[in-house]
């Protein structure tokens, strides 16, 4: 059994560039909180093996995704909640003036950086 409070310092910058909380983690799943400042834009990534469910907290923003031939722009804000599954292309943007915090659970859990591979960016 694990419990943990939210820490106030980023764990880890994540590959695409956001702030990374570790929260807690079990044999098939993971979950972080992720923070994008203000104005910040993530870098475009896809994951080789794993899928997520995020859960928006705080602020605004927008998540563009593409599998498959399909791409779509979503706007989040508070309460929405998005997947994104493997080998999907995505990138994320803060269109608000406060972070833009998210819950996200990794199934399976992170494996580590090299999960997240380089694609074009849909935001310069």
């Amino acid at each position: 059994m694990d419990t943990r409070k939210l820490p106030r310092q980023y764990t880890v910058l994540a590959p695409d560039g956001s702030e990374i909380r570790e929260l807690v983690a079990v044999e098939g799943g993971s979950m972080v909180h992720c923070t994008l400042p203000p104005g910040a834009i993530s870098m475009a990534v896809k994951h080789l093996t794993v899928e997520e469910v995020w859960y928006v907290t705080q602020g605004r923003g927008q998540v563009w995704r593409k599998n498959e031939g399909t791409a779509s722009v979503v706007d989040v804000e508070p309460g929405l909640s998005l997947s994104i599954e493997t080998g999907t292309h995505f990138q994320f943007r803060n269109t608000g003036d406060n972070d833009l915090c998210l819950i996200i659970v990794t199934i399976p859990p992170w494996p580590g950086e090299q999960e997240a591979v380089r694609v074009e960016d849909f935001w310069k």
